[in-house]
């Protein structure tokens, strides 16, 4: 198992709050209407942006925001080499997707197949009127046609490197890191 060094800090909980602050503003300047928009986190770190982004929009306009929970692993395209039994850990969306506008969230936007597997999980669902996707990095590297409407940071990365994003609601810390990947050691 390949080992990760960290090279720098990009962004602390502060920078975290701010980002978030400024794409609900994002949201709500280019959503028309507002009830038809619904919050989907991909799961793991997805699901905690997606909450705290409706939590903001309700504090902003005092209106709740739907939001819910995607499991993608049985619709990856790698799951042969994930393990002989992948982990379902559950979809949860309590509403209706049919005819809403669906906002995708994940914390790191990188080849796009994490998204392209999100978008056959949803459509398992129901048909969304329209489909947005959110995201708090953006690093790059994309291998398939996949772009993010919101976008929290562009980082420009090596293939070596990796975004690792850590919350408190997961990780008990709240910070994203650029780390290396360190060779194998025998």
């Amino acid at each position: 198992m390949a080992l990760t060094t960290v090279k720098s800090q990009l962004m602390s909980a502060s920078e975290i709050d701010r980002t978030l602050v400024r794409l609900a503003h994002e949201v709500l300047e280019k959503t028309k209407d507002l009830d038809q928009l619904a919050f989907i986190g991909i799961r793991r770190r997805g699901v905690p942006l997606a909450q705290r982004l409706a939590a903001k929009i309700e504090a902003l306009e005092g209106r709740k925001i739907p939001t819910g929970v995607l499991d993608i692993n049985l619709y990856r395209d790698d799951l042969s080499t994930v393990g002989s039994k992948p982990q379902h850990n559950g979809t949860q969306i309590d509403f209706n997707v049919a005819g809403k506008e669906i906002i995708l969230i994940d914390d790191v936007l990188y080849t796009g197949r994490t998204i392209r597997a999100a978008l056959d999980a949803l459509f398992e669902k129901g048909r969304p009127a329209r489909v947005q996707l959110l995201v708090l990095i953006d690093r790059g590297h994309r291998e398939l046609p996949i772009e993010a409407r919101y976008v929290g940071r562009t980082v420009q990365t090596s293939d070596n490197e990796i975004i690792e994003v850590k919350f408190r609601e997961i990780d008990d810390t709240e910070k994203v890191l650029l780390c290396e990947r360190t060779p194998d050691v025998a």
